[in-house]
């Protein structure tokens, strides 16, 4: 592998590997940020549901006495 990469052209080795490695490294965080985003939303959307829930549970009961 160390001959590969000494067999590279410098402005390869300088400027192309550095600049391909920080693109895929800017899309793995991003991914990562899309992946923890839809972990949030998906547990907004569940707390509010069940506060939903909740509400109309509490509101049957008060209809229930009187």
């Amino acid at each position: 592998m160390a001959g590969f990469w000494k067999s590279l052209p410098s402005w390869v080795r300088n400027i192309v590997v550095p600049i391909l490695l920080l693109v895929i490294a800017w899309k793995i965080f991003w991914a990562i940020v899309g992946v923890v985003a839809g972990i949030v939303a998906f547990a907004i959307n569940v707390l509010v549901l069940v506060a939903i829930a909740a509400v109309v549970v509490i509101l049957l009961k008060k209809a229930a006495r009187n």
